[in-house]
């Protein structure tokens, strides 16, 4: 990518505003900058400039001096999106989040925390477990995965089934607006219900509104005790009738995952923790609640499932180790080709078997290897993807199987993401996931808010 390159003249203004160490133009600086975890980069002709604020009147600065000179805005956090969310695609000012990385505060008594917006979501669970507390949103790049972006994409996590995902843990927020003001959009009360919802307006729109540089979030007290089972069984048919005889016997687990079983074989290899890879699937389940409620749904389940295969675990270093295994799938399946994309699409419960058979048929049409895996609880399937980038021929017909991928889990009733976002991979096919009469209503609240289009450019839909 030697042809990149940066905007002298704009780079001189953020450096006065922000000083030049936090100010990156060099080619050597601003590469990694370039893609995100999907396969696409930025055009080599494109003009970039990476900008590191500490503050949200920085924010504000940078954001106003882009509107002026009309140049395009993308707010990146860890660069974990699947989808090419916070990829510069017409170049611009990439604003990094990784210095305003603070939790403001934390209300045992509100069940709440003020965070700025590169905080990551693994050090919000940690320090709301501190004060007995819980944030339930679980990506499984929690690690690293900061809650700008989560909140920006909506994201969800193996726990959606019980507790829901990012968007229902959000009381309100702080948004710097395409013209450079800061807005709040809702009220730190847990009940509010005044105005427009402002807040869950942006929550999911992908920076395209608006940025956001801090949010209180909603806690709940930590549950007593979890527990982990692995259920196994002959089919995907027979893990899906499972999920639904647990969820209608009136108990809702924490967590009820699905993995295949390429999947299981590919992780145990990975990281050998002791997963059965000759059965045809698997089911990941977690209960929680009080210590005898956690009892009471694991004997209940083990005699629910009696045609399954059931592992307990017996102790806490078994269950971290597993949790390490369930998260470890997409570097897993990176080793059999040396990349990997994750796909996201979503369906009703009952469609699962048809949508995985679906994917099967696919994948051997186009000759490609994918991991099936995902959250059974909500219809949340993920196919993840072992590829080599360097092989056009095969990227050609991973791009023609997504195509019918997306095509697949509408005609199912599902739609094309269900955490993963659209960001500019999946924009073409909004319309048709949506409905053209929404799909017109997003573009017009898109220009009410982004009249110059410089907010994140290029993605949800096309803006021409």
């Amino acid at each position: 990518m030697t042809a990149l390159k940066t905007n002298s003249k704009l780079a001189d203004k953020l450096c006065k505003v922000l000083g030049k160490e936090a100010v990156l133009d060099s080619i050597e600086d601003i590469y990694a900058y370039t893609h995100d975890n999907n396969c696409e980069q930025v055009k080599e002709e494109s003009q970039i400039i990476v900008v590191l604020p500490s503050t949200i009147e920085e924010v504000q600065k940078i954001v106003k001096l882009c509107y002026e000179n009309e140049v395009p805005i993308v707010a990146r956090g860890a660069g974990t999106n699947h989808v090419g969310g916070c990829v510069a695609k017409q170049g611009g000012v990439i604003i990094h989040f990784s210095r305003m990385n603070k939790i403001l505060e934390v209300s045992r008594e509100n069940l709440n925390m003020k965070v700025q917006a590169g905080v990551t979501v693994g050090e919000i669970q940690k320090v709301a477990q501190q004060y007995g507390l819980f944030y339930p949103p679980d990506p499984s790049n929690l690690k690293v995965s900061t809650i700008g972006g989560a909140l920006a994409l909506s994201s969800g996590g193996p726990r959606g089934l019980k507790y829901g995902t990012a968007k229902d843990y959000v009381l309100n927020l702080k948004v710097v607006l395409a013209d450079g003001e800061l807005i709040t959009t809702g009220s730190d009360c847990p009940k509010n219900v005044v105005g427009y919802n402002l807040t869950q307006l942006f929550v999911g729109s992908e920076g395209t509104l608006g940025i956001i540089v801090e949010a209180t979030l909603k806690l709940i007290p930590k549950p007593q005790k979890s527990k982990i089972l692995l259920a196994y069984f002959d089919s995907i048919e027979a893990a899906t009738r499972a999920v639904n005889k647990i969820l209608e016997s009136g108990i809702t687990p924490s967590v009820v995952d699905l993995l295949d079983k390429f999947t299981l074989k590919t992780i145990e290899e990975f990281i050998p923790t002791g997963l059965k890879t000759e059965k045809e699937s698997m089911l990941f389940i977690e209960v929680d609640g009080s210590a005898k409620d956690v009892e009471n749904q694991e004997k209940f389940i083990i005699e629910l499932l009696n045609n399954a295969d059931i592992q307990q675990i017996e102790n806490i270093e078994q269950e971290e180790a597993f949790w390490t295994a369930r998260r470890a799938s997409f570097g897993a399946t990176s080793r059999l080709k040396g990349n990997v994309i994750t796909e996201d699409v979503v369906v009703p419960r009952t469609k699962i078997p048809a949508l995985v058979e679906g994917i099967k048929k696919i994948n051997e049409k186009y000759s490609l290897t994918a991991c099936i895996m995902g959250h059974a609880g909500d219809g949340n399937i993920h196919p993840n993807y072992a590829l080599n980038f360097e092989d056009k021929d095969e990227m050609t017909r991973f791009y023609k199987a997504k195509d019918e991928l997306f095509e697949l889990a509408l005609s199912l009733g599902g739609t094309v993401s269900g955490e993963h976002g659209v960001g500019s991979e999946k924009a073409q096919y909004l319309e048709q996931a949506i409905g053209k009469r929404a799909y017109s209503i997003s573009k017009q609240i898109k220009y009410i808010f982004d009249a110059k289009n410089i907010m994140n450019p290029q993605k949800l839909f096309i803006v021409k």
